[in-house]
């Protein structure tokens, strides 16, 4: 397994990651009162860490408690920095070599109103919230400067800027965001969110060897949603997330994850769906298109392999062997597809998988069944893991059905 693509190093800016897996950034709502990483937390990064992935992003790790989508969500200001120190002092400690990156976030128009204040660019039907003032958005863009700065004193590897999935970022960049003002209407004003982020980063930090980047939806799959031809539909244009992604690189960017949809609106699209999993393909086509963009400066990751599993799945008109995670990885890697693949649902099944497939160990690895039942744990705001292969999460799951009733809607 040594000598497979997957298993070669590669350089991300001045750094190395041992292989080319990657660990996603799976929000677990575990953190303390504080927002700081409870024993819970040190728990699932240390198995990850073990685990020996090249890659490992810290969740969704918010820059504003006032907005956000978890109520027991990982945040990152200056009350966090000692305790997100410590955390990574010991996750470098369990092994030195995996490189870890914070993703920062702010959920916008996905914040819980239950106990945050939801806000919004432009109200979008089914969500809306208070509508974000000039004022607000240069607020938050020093949040996630000052998010940045935590990170890098506190041992990180690096920062992802997060641009996917329906939150803040996606939110001002979609052309549904036609409003007249300082972040909307022309792609140039939607754009300079992200891009005055990547520039006061760089101005923050000055070393060459911090990593930047961000996740990028590049079809959210909705009227006027990210990678749409316009505000009012949902015919694929990949012009602005291209355009994003050459800004992006310009400056300065060394990574860039490529995803695809918005769980809160288009689940399957996102996370592909083990009973229809052919999306899975489509993101293969955006890693390509992102890749002839980024190469060879930026380093492209993908996502959605995790529906993959060992060849044990839905897809159709395929062999089997042909079918797999490794397959298709190592593939898409040889094929220049892509630089290096995410796993995100698969990482809490089993976060020891790399370690194992290095080993030449694959029939120990637990697969996810992608049953998406840690999906539900997420969506009912509770501490979140694999219930097939954790007893503790099975009993979680269990006791948040007999308090709630069985999940009917499966939107994040």
């Amino acid at each position: 397994m040594e000598k497979s693509p997957l298993f070669t190093p590669i350089a991300i800016g001045k750094k190395e990651a041992t292989n080319r897996l990657v660990i996603n950034a799976m929000e677990c709502c575990d953190s303390d009162e504080l927002g700081n990483p409870s024993p819970r937390t040190y728990r699932r990064y240390a198995r990850l860490f073990e685990g020996g992935a090249g890659v490992i992003f810290l969740e969704a790790i918010t820059v504003s408690y006032e907005s956000r989508a978890r109520l027991n969500q990982l945040s990152i200001m200056p009350h966090n920095a000692k305790a997100l120190e410590k955390f990574v002092t010991e996750m470098k400690r369990v092994n030195p070599k995996p490189l870890f990156i914070f993703q920062l976030t702010h959920a916008g128009e996905l914040s819980n109103p239950e106990f945050s204040r939801r806000v919004c660019v432009k109200p979008l039907p089914g969500l809306g919230g208070d509508l974000l003032s000039e004022e607000d958005v240069d607020a938050i863009v020093d949040q996630f400067v000052l998010g940045a700065r935590i990170a890098y004193d506190a041992g990180a590897d690096g920062v992802d800027v997060k641009l996917c999935h329906g939150y803040l970022g996606t939110q001002i960049l979609r052309p549904y965001n036609d409003r007249p003002w300082k972040y909307g209407g022309p792609w140039e004003r939607r754009r300079q969110f992200a891009f005055e982020i990547y520039e006061r980063i760089r101005k923050a930090i000055p070393d060459p060897n911090f990593l930047l980047g961000s996740k990028v939806t590049m079809w959210e799959g909705i009227p006027g949603g990210q990678g749409c031809a316009g505000p009012d539909t949902a015919i694929m244009d990949l012009s602005e997330p291209l355009d994003l992604l050459r800004g992006l690189k310009e400056r300065g960017a060394n990574f860039v994850l490529v995803s695809a949809g918005n769980p809160s609106l288009t689940i399957a699209l996102a996370h592909p769906d083990k009973r229809i999993p052919d999306y899975a393909y489509l993101h293969h086509f955006f890693q390509k298109e992102a890749r002839k963009v980024l190469a060879p400066e930026v380093v492209t990751m993908g996502s959605a392999y995790s529906i993959f599993r060992d060849g044990n799945n839905n897809f159709l008109g395929v062999e089997r062997e042909k079918s797999s995670l490794l397959y298709w990885g190592n593939k898409n890697i040889e094929d220049g597809v892509v630089d290096m693949i995410a796993i995100g649902r698969q990482s809490l099944a089993d976060p020891f998988l790399p370690k194992k497939l290095l080993e030449g160990k694959p029939e120990e690895v637990r697969w996810c069944t992608l049953c998406d039942a840690c999906m539900e744990l997420l969506i009912r705001q509770q501490p979140t893991g694999c219930v097939v292969h954790e007893k503790e999460y099975a009993e979680i799951l269990r006791e948040t059905r007999k308090k709630y009733g069985v999940l009917k809607f499966k939107h994040t």
